[in-house]
């Protein structure tokens, strides 16, 4: 009886371990896409900034003049 009860207690220790590695490798993958996401906005962040500078700097140059 006792030897039934480890080897179900040890049964259940394994796959806790399972389950416990295949959720540290689940959170391990969500991080790594969580940065990758990250630094995909802070780019496209850069980017639409640059787009807005760059963009009021040409329409400044194309504004008629005030004496018109």
């Amino acid at each position: 009886m006792n030897e039934d009860r480890f080897v179900d207690i040890e049964i259940k220790i394994a796959r806790q371990e399972d389950l416990l590695d295949s959720l540290n490798q689940l959170v391990y993958q969500q991080q790594k896409k969580i940065d990758e996401l990250e630094a995909l906005c802070a780019a496209l962040a850069r980017r639409l900034k640059d787009v807005v500078s760059g963009g009021n700097e040409q329409s400044a140059a194309n504004e008629r003049p005030p004496h018109y």
